[in-house]
């Protein structure tokens, strides 16, 4: 079967983000409150300051944006840009009750990003890179659009070992049904997983890597259970693959994820580790 266009590709993941968006919104306080760390990650090491124009690349449903938002201030901007419209409606919602006028989301291409060369200050990104079907690419419209001596901080997963919370279902799916087998260079969740992989990227592209850091943490859920409600809710790619299986299947399923994820019971909950890379660069002067 010849592969899909890279336009096919977008496509489809806009369809699937669009899918998920009401799924985000009901999650969003959980995740922002276990992710934040991430957030502010990506903002300092963006060097996002007060009066700064900012972009955020695959915002979903409005974080880091928004929080480079506040940091900014009403003298700086920040723009969001997604794929799916429905992701974006919930951020604007956010920007709007946060009181964030210099705030806005619209759609587009992070491959052919709708901004004038060296007109940004910073870009930020939380898992978004690593999905794209043409991500040099995406490296080189960053290194475009930003100003001379501007800085990126992308976030993307580790490896599928160290975040079980990802690697579980794929796990479990497999006893039930063949999958075929990863291939290391295909866009997905785990495609810039490697020390390395998107500083080099960012390297072809004119700029300078300066930080490649893994950054280690947990997400904790009451119940295994609603670890599984959340997972439905929210993650695209497993509901793909659940549509292909029979009922029986999907019951087998939940049942195998939901004793896995069991696994990491504790006097708190369910605690899952996740590990993290957060990669930044400088365009030069």
């Amino acid at each position: 079967m010849p592969s899909q266009t890279p336009e096919a590709v977008i496509e489809a993941q806009r369809q699937d983000w669009n899918r998920v968006a009401a799924g985000w919104d009901k999650w969003d306080q959980f995740f922002n409150r276990n992710m934040a760390f991430i957030n502010h990650r990506l903002v300092a090491d963006a060097r996002v300051r007060p009066g700064l124009r900012v972009l955020d690349l695959g915002s979903g449903t409005g974080y880091p944006a928004l929080l480079a938002g506040e940091v900014v201030g009403s003298d700086g901007t920040v723009v969001g840009i997604d794929l799916a419209e429905s992701m974006l409606a919930v951020a604007t919602r956010k920007a709007k009750t946060l009181g964030l006028e210099h705030v806005a989301f619209r759609t587009g291409d992070v491959t052919s990003l709708p901004f004038e060369t060296g007109s940004i200050d910073a870009v930020i990104s939380r898992f978004c890179l690593m999905f794209l079907p043409e991500i040099p690419k995406a490296a080189a419209e960053i290194a475009r659009v930003l100003k001379p001596g501007g800085y990126v901080a992308a976030a993307v997963w580790s490896a599928p070992d160290k975040n079980p919370f990802i690697r579980i279902p794929m796990d479990v799916i497999k006893t039930i049904t063949p999958l075929p087998p990863p291939d290391p260079e295909a866009r997905g969740i785990f495609r810039l997983a490697k020390p390395g992989d998107l500083a080099d990227m960012f390297e072809r592209a004119g700029l300078k890597p300066l930080d490649d850091e893994e950054f280690t943490a947990e997400v904790t859920y009451a119940t295994a259970e609603e670890f599984f409600r959340g997972l439905m809710d929210i993650a695209a790619p497993i509901q793909n693959l659940f549509a292909k299986l029979t009922q029986e299947q999907q019951a087998e399923a939940e049942r195998g994820i939901v004793k896995a994820v069991n696994e990491y019971r504790g006097p708190q909950g369910v605690s899952l580790p996740i590990a993290v890379r957060i990669v930044s660069a400088r365009k030069p002067q």
